[in-house]
């Protein structure tokens, strides 16, 4: 599997997220399509979902329910699409849609293994695989991005690293995808900053990969330790996307 092979699956995957074809994400203008949702996308996506707007660099691939395809329409012709995506532009969009009873609620950067990159990294600790049947007692705080209780189900593998027999960090990934994987990470407080982090994160990834699966790795702009981790693993930036729910969605979400 080279870089456009996982580059492919992973547009295919988008398209699939959209219903829309993919060569629209290749395209040198803004596409638009009907939202309808297919039973291929992601598995975290949760309805209802109003907009969904994804970029891979050339433009904009917005899936949006007909009330808001007006807005979205003129939204592309007032701004250019790597400023869609951030303020003070994303304020009159929001403005519009809260109109309508809607919000801006995620956003998000995606990242994909660059196999000139990707590779075995050292950080002093044993590293032991780990299957499903491993992950029955480590449903805990501390490793809540690496697993997922609500979905316990699609978390399929992963790497731990041990300081003798004491679980200090772990990676693992959810099968979120039929062909991909999304890879969560998590160290102890008190063993951050030596390299377990992304030790994890590359050695789960190569274990997707030998299954001939796609890893991908997702995080907040933000977020800059996950940045670091993604892009000191082996991983690039591929994709942003950014979606609209109703203001009652939004506000469930802030209040935890």
């Amino acid at each position: 599997m080279d870089n456009q092979d996982i580059l492919n699956i992973a547009m295919e995957q988008s398209s699939y997220d959209l219903n829309c074809k993919v060569d629209d994400f290749l395209s040198d203008e803004n596409v638009i399509v009907p939202y309808k949702r297919n039973d291929k996308v992601k598995k975290y996506y949760e309805e209802p979902i109003i907009c969904n707007m994804v970029s891979y660099g050339n433009n904009i691939v917005a899936a949006v329910r007909e009330d808001v395809r007006d807005i979205v329409k003129e939204y592309f012709n007032k701004f250019e699409f790597y400023h869609c995506f951030e303020p003070p532009n994303m304020h009159w969009i929001n403005e519009r849609l809260e109109a309508k009873g809607y919000r801006i609620c995620f956003m998000s950067e995606y990242y994909l293994p660059d196999m000139r990159l990707l590779k075995p990294l050292k950080c002093g600790y044993e590293l032991k695989s780990l299957e499903q049947k491993d992950f029955k007692n480590l449903y805990k705080e501390e490793w809540s991005n690496a697993l997922c209780e609500k979905r316990k189900e699609l978390d399929v593998l992963g790497v731990g690293a041990y300081d003798n027999d004491k679980l200090i960090g772990l990676a693992g990934c959810s099968a979120d995808a039929a062909k991909m994987l999304q890879i969560g990470v998590d160290v102890l407080p008190e063993y951050r900053r030596k390299g377990i982090a992304a030790s994890l994160t590359s050695a789960l990834a190569l274990e997707i990969i030998k299954r001939d699966k796609v890893p991908f790795y997702c995080t907040a702009w933000s977020n800059i330790r996950s940045v670091k981790n993604a892009v000191k693993s082996g991983f690039i930036p591929t994709w942003i996307e950014m979606s609209v729910k109703p203001m009652e969605e939004v506000n469930k979400l802030n209040k935890g």
